[in-house]
């Protein structure tokens, strides 16, 4: 079965908050979020043609991982945790499955 993701993109608008927003989701909601969804794998990435865009991007094992963590509560205690200390900071979420993985 093909690897499925979970994408989370944010709008940081105010360039003073960004390096403290970055700081909070390495050291403590990124790790969260590995250890509450059970995935090996995820990446975070600030957007080059746009530094407000940033997205965090979980490797699940298949669909039915990525299903399993959308229906139960670590996700909205993780959603609770990101509100409570980054209540203008808006988001958007999109899930995906792998079609293709080439390399040479």
């Amino acid at each position: 079965m093909p690897a499925a993701f979970f994408v989370v993109h944010a709008v940081v608008p105010d360039a003073s908050k960004r390096a403290a927003f970055d700081r909070w989701y390495e050291s403590e909601h990124l790790p969260d979020a590995v250890k509450a969804f059970g995935v090996s794998k995820a990446w975070r990435f600030w957007s080059l043609d746009d530094p407000s865009l940033h997205q965090a991007m979980y490797q699940f094992e298949d669909e039915a991982k990525l299903n399993a963590m959308l229906r139960g509560d670590a996700l909205q205690k993780l959603v609770a945790d990101f509100n409570r200390d980054w209540p203008d900071v808006k988001r958007s979420r999109e899930t995906l499955l792998l079609a293709q993985e080439f390399s040479q």
